[in-house]
């Protein structure tokens, strides 16, 4: 099981629309997961003994060093998640190398090498694997096409796969522009959870959950995070693993796409 944390902060408002930086009672969501949700999510993953990835956008670094400071401290692995949150197919090659420089200098000077990608919204462009390739990344966790980690047929990448299902933000996020949006409770969503951890464990594939602390940290959303990866870690067959530890499995593996 791969339990990882999309750490965007103000840079997933300010991608949406730039004018967002003069709204405080907007941003202020992103606050309170830098401030509040991020300091308690590494107290449960430490009561647990679970090690987590936390891929970060580099403005968020810049703008929170403190926070990565924190997650390395507690041995956690940060990965890259864009600089700004745009999505790479948004961009032509150069605007999408660039954002990836900017964001690799961002992490270094704390996190050191960075192995791991992870795009804004899961969404890749044409050039995102050759790009990875290029500036020495090892793994990408992106795609929707498996439930066990491959490498790339053409890239020497391991894809550690995600969903949807396994992602809180389908079924918390709320919709403030139109209101059509309604939020899930966490009891349904620890139900979906727990149907897929199951029956993706019992395929011998990889849980990958996916989870934003401006969303998962809620008191009741992280009561119920705390609950589920307490019934996960009881089984001892289960191995939770950063992204770079279970890359390197996979790679040892050869598994193929």
């Amino acid at each position: 099981m791969a339990v990882t944390v999309d750490f965007d902060a103000e840079e997933l408002w300010l991608a949406e629309d730039p004018a967002n930086a003069a709204r405080p009672g907007v941003l202020s969501q992103a606050r309170y997961g830098a401030r509040t949700a991020v300091p308690q999510l590494l107290e449960v993953f430490e009561s647990l003994d679970i090690p987590a990835t936390f891929f970060v956008c580099g403005g968020d670094a810049v703008r929170h060093p403190e926070i990565l400071e924190s997650v390395v401290a507690h041995g956690h692995e940060i990965g890259h998640h864009g600089y700004t949150h745009r999505s790479p197919h948004l961009m032509s090659r150069e605007e999408e190398e660039s954002e990836l420089v900017r964001g690799i200098e961002a992490l270094r000077p704390i996190a050191g090498e960075v192995h791991g990608y992870r795009s804004p919204s899961w969404d890749i462009s044409a050039n995102t694997l050759d790009l990875l390739v290029a500036h020495g990344f090892s793994y990408a966790s992106n795609m929707m096409d498996a439930v066990r980690p491959y490498t790339h047929p053409e890239h020497e990448l391991v894809e550690i796969p995600v969903h949807w299902s396994l992602d809180d933000a389908p079924h918390f996020w709320f919709d403030a522009t139109s209101w059509n949006k309604t939020m899930r409770s966490a009891r349904e969503v620890a139900e979906v959870w727990t149907e897929e951890t199951e029956a993706i464990h019992a395929a011998g594939g990889l849980v990958t959950l996916t989870v934003h602390p401006q969303i998962i940290g809620r008191p009741g959303r992280l009561r119920m995070l705390t609950e589920f990866l307490t019934r996960v870690r009881a089984d001892s067959g289960v191995w939770f693993a950063r992204g770079r530890e279970i890359a390197d499995a996979a790679r040892r593996a050869a598994v193929p796409a």
